[in-house]
């Protein structure tokens, strides 16, 4: 138990001195090399979006062979029923990044009865998400008003507090499944 609190302390050490040394000497830490590997094949890799459902790797494969030597072709699949998720997309991984462009002069091409996408991979960073936009998500509120776009909080709407009563109404679910 004292070896894995010594342990842990090391690893806690070793990380606060990467973060506090900077870019320069961060670059002996594991997760800066790894993500400079990530960053670095994300460049060779293309985003290959409206595959068909039965397509498979070799065939994506086959497809872009044309552009030069593959490294790893992706489809998400669901891990329990093998089937692909959603609405089928692919990512390839090609060894050199000249590769890139000539599979992008293949965008809308016929693969199986469908015209693709393709668009060079997006590398995502770390604490940045494209989903989260903050705030409210619609225009409405759920009283069926507009939030006002202007003024002193720019829409959000103004939290009140304590308590306030708005009758019996507002504390039920306007939606009851059962």
């Amino acid at each position: 138990m004292e070896e894995e609190d010594k342990r842990l302390k090391e690893l806690q050490l070793e990380a606060e001195s990467c973060l506090l040394m900077g870019s320069e000497a961060g670059m002996g830490c594991p997760w800066v090399l790894m993500t400079e590997g990530k960053v670095e094949a994300d460049q060779r890799s293309i985003y290959v979006g409206n595959v068909d459902y039965g397509g498979t790797a070799e065939e994506l494969e086959s497809h872009f062979n044309s552009c030069g030597r593959i490294n790893r072709v992706t489809i998400l699949c669901d891990k329990f029923s093998g089937h692909p998720k959603g609405s089928v997309y692919a990512y390839i991984e090609f060894e050199q990044k000249s590769s890139v462009k000539a599979a992008v002069e293949l965008d809308e091409s016929i693969f199986r009865g469908r015209v693709i996408k393709v668009l060079p991979k997006r590398t995502n960073m770390p604490g940045i998400s494209s989903t989260d936009r903050g705030g409210r998500r619609g225009r409405f509120q759920a009283r069926g008003g507009l939030i006002p776009r202007w003024g002193y909080y720019g829409g959000q709407p103004v939290r009140l507090r304590g308590r306030t009563y708005r009758g019996r109404a507002r504390l039920l679910p306007w939606y009851f499944p059962y």
